[in-house]
C-alpha cells in the first residue's frame, strides 16, 4: 500500500497541477514521467516507436528472442544506492533476476600448456576471483590485491549516495558522516590515470597482462568502470532480468501509466515549439501541435539541440560536444543475433575468443576476436532445448553503415548478407557445428539503432567514460537562453546506461520541483 504522507500529498497536488511533456518512452523518458508523477505533476510522453524502451529493447524473430541492450543492471538488490532509486519506481522484489558465476570468460594466446588453460575467468565473487588471480599470478600480488581491495572497499559506501534535503540537524549530521566518503574520493583518485591497459602494463604474469589488456576487447577504459560493477556483482546486486531488456521497460511503462501517467505511441516529434525563447510545446507527426507549461526531452542529445530546437540554443561547450573535442560518442554495434536449435547448456554465456585470421568489417574496422553471447540462462528467449545466441563487434566507424543504408540500399543489404556469412561459419567452428541448427538470423548495424532509437551515430549508450573517470559531465540539464526546457537522458552523464537514465530522471524532477517550490517526495515499495 502507498504511504499515508504519499497519498496525501498526491490529493493535494492534483488540482492546479504544471503539464510537462516527455519526448522519449525510454528509459530515461519512463522514469522522469514516474518522479514527476509522484510529485503532482501532469505529464504525457510521446514516443516514435511502438513500444516502450527506447535502446532498453528486444525482439522477437520466429520462436526466439533477441537482446539488444541489457546485460546486467546496477542495484538489482540490496547494497547500493541505485536499488533504491530503483525500488522507488519498481517492485524489485518482484522481478526475477539471474547472477551470474562468472562476469565473461576470455581466451587468450598465450601457451596453454604452460598457464593450464588458455582461458581467463572474471569471476563475481571478490574472494574467488582474487584467489583465482593469486594462484595464476603470485608474482602479481601487489597489484591484484590492490585491485581486490579497491573493490571492498567501494563496497563501503552507498554509490551515488542518494541526497535529500533535511532539516538542519540532520543535514549537519550527515555532513558529518559524509567526511567518511573522503576515502572514497582518495580511492578515485588514486585510480584516476589508470586503464585497463596501464594497470596490465604493471603486471609481470604474461597470462594475467594479456587478460586485463582483452578485458574490454579493443576498448581503453578506466578501471573504476571494472571495479564498480564487480563491487555490485559480488553483493548479487548487478543481475541480468530475466525476460530482458524489452520485458525490464515493460515494468517502467506499466508503473508509469499506474501513476496516472499517458504514452502516445507511434507519435514521432517533429519540433519543439518555442516563443520568445519559451517552449511551448511539440509538434508531432501530422502537423499535430501539443502544448504545455515545460518540455522535457529524454531522447537523443544531437537531435533535441540540432534538430528538434535548430540549433537556436548553444554555447561553446554546446558546439565542441557536437564537433567531438570534449567527448568520444560511444560506440556502437555490429550484432548478430541466431536462433539455434540446440539448448548449448555446456558453453559459457559470455566469451571472447582469439580469431585464427582477422576480419575486416565493411567499414574498414580489423576485429582479431570474436564475442559470444549464449542466453543459455534465459528461458524465456527460445524455447525448452534451443538457445538465442548473439555475436557482437563494436566499431566507431557507425558513418559509413548509417550512409550506405541511406543511399545505396542493395549494396547495404549485400554487404550485410556476406558479413553475416562470415560470422556465421566462424560460430559454426566456435560451437561445435551448429550451422545446420540455425532457425532465424537478424543483423543489426548502426543503421538500425539509428532508425529505430534516433540515438546520434547509432551509439549505443551515448558519451564514452573515456581514461579520466573523475572529470564532470559538461552536459547540463537546460539549454542557454531557453526557459521551460529540460533534457534528461543517458547523455548527461559520459558512460550512460540505465543506472544514468534513472538518475538523471530523479535529478531533473528535484530540480523542477525547487523551481517550483514543491517538496520532492518518493515512494518506496517495501
Amino acid at each position: 500500500m502507498l504511504h499515508l504522507s504519499f497519498c496525501l500529498y498526491i490529493s493535494q497536488s492534483i488540482f492546479n497541477r504544471m503539464k510537462i511533456q516527455i519526448i522519449g518512452a525510454g528509459v530515461s523518458g519512463l522514469t522522469t514521467g514516474c518522479y514527476l508523477q509522484m510529485n503532482g505533476f501532469e505529464t504525457e510522453i510521446f514516443e516514435k516507436h511502438s513500444i516502450p524502451g527506447g535502446l532498453c529493447t528486444s525482439w522477437k524473430k520466429g520462436e526466439f528472442t533477441f537482446d539488444g541492450c541489457v546485460h546486467w543492471i546496477l542495484g538489482t538488490d540490496k547494497g547500493s544506492s541505485f536499488y533504491k532509486m530503483w525500488t522507488e519506481i519498481l517492485d524489485m522484489k518482484k522481478i526475477p533476476f539471474h547472477n551470474h558465476d562468472i562476469r565473461m570468460d576470455i581466451d587468450l594466446k598465450v601457451n596453454a600448456n604452460k598457464y593450464g588453460s588458455k582461458t581467463f575467468h572474471l569471476y563475481t565473487n571478490v574472494n574467488r576471483l582474487e584467489e583465482y588471480m593469486l594462484d595464476l599470478a603470485p608474482e602479481d600480488e601487489k597489484q591484484i590485491k590492490r585491485l581486490t581491495n579497491s573493490i571492498r572497499t567501494m563496497q563501503e559506501f552507498d554509490l551515488p549516495p542518494v541526497m535529500e534535503e533535511l532539516p538542519f540537524m540532520q543535514s549537519t549530521i550527515r555532513g558529518i558522516k559524509m567526511i567518511r566518503y573522503l576515502k572514497f574520493l582518495y580511492l578515485l583518485f588514486q585510480w584516476r590515470n589508470d586503464t585497463n591497459r596501464t594497470f596490465a602494463s604493471k603486471l609481470k604474469n604474461p597470462f594475467l597482462k594479456e587478460s586485463f589488456e582483452l578485458l574490454y576487447d579493443d576498448q581503453e577504459v578506466n578501471m573504476v568502470v571494472m571495479t564498480m560493477p564487480l563491487a555490485s556483482f559480488d553483493k548479487k546486486s548487478a543481475g541480468y532480468p530475466i525476460g530482458g531488456s524489452l520485458q525490464f521497460a515493460k515494468y517502467l511503462e506499466e508503473r508509469y501509466k499506474e501513476l496516472g501517467g499517458k504514452i502516445h505511441y507511434n507519435t514521432p516529434v517533429k519540433k519543439i515549439i518555442t516563443e520568445n525563447n519559451q517552449a511551448k510545446g511539440l509538434l508531432v507527426r501530422n502537423n499535430v501541435t501539443h502544448y504545455a507549461d515545460a518540455i522535457i526531452s529524454a531522447a537523443d542529445w544531437n537531435w533535441t539541440i540540432f534538430d528538434a530546437l535548430d540549433g537556436k540554443y548553444t554555447n561553446d561547450t554546446i558546439l565542441q560536444l557536437r564537433d567531438l573535442k570534449k567527448l568520444k560518442v560511444f560506440y556502437s554495434v555490429l550484432q548478430f543475433s541466431f536462433g539455434i536449435n540446440k539448448d548449448l547448456k555446456e558453453f559459457p554465456h559470455f566469451s571472447r575468443f582469439p580469431l585464427t585470421e582477422p576480419i575486416l568489417s565493411p567499414d574498414g574496422t580489423k576485429y582479431e576476436r570474436l564475442e559470444v553471447h549464449i542466453y543459455n540462462y534465459d528461458p524465456t528467449f527460445a524455447p525448452e532445448g534451443k538457445t538465442s545466441v548473439v555475436v557482437s563487434f563494436y566499431t566507431e566507424k557507425a558513418d559509413y553503415w548509417i550512409e550506405l543504408r541511406k543511399n545505396d540500399r542493395p549494396k547495404y543489404r549485400e554487404v550485410k548478407k556476406q558479413l553475416l556469412e562470415t560470422i556465421t561459419n566462424l560460430l559454426d567452428e566456435r560451437l561445435g557445428g551448429i550451422k545446420d541448427k540455425i532457425e532465424q538470423t537478424d543483423f543489426a548495424t548502426p543503421a538500425t539503432y539509428l532508425r529505430y532509437t534516433n540515438n546520434w551515430k547509432g551509439s549505443t549508450q551515448g558519451w564514452l567514460p573515456g581514461e579520466n573517470l573523475i572529470s564532470l559531465s559538461p552536459v547540463k540539464f537546460t539549454l542557454p537562453n531557453l526557459k521551460g526546457f529540460y533534457m534528461a537522458s543517458h547523455w548527461n552523464q559520459p558512460g550512460g546506461g540505465l543506472p544514468i537514465a534513472i538518475s538523471a530522471g530523479r535529478d531533473l524532477t528535484k530540480k523542477i520541483c525547487k523551481e517550483q517550490k514543491k517538496k520532492f517526495v518518493t515512494y518506496k515499495f517495501d
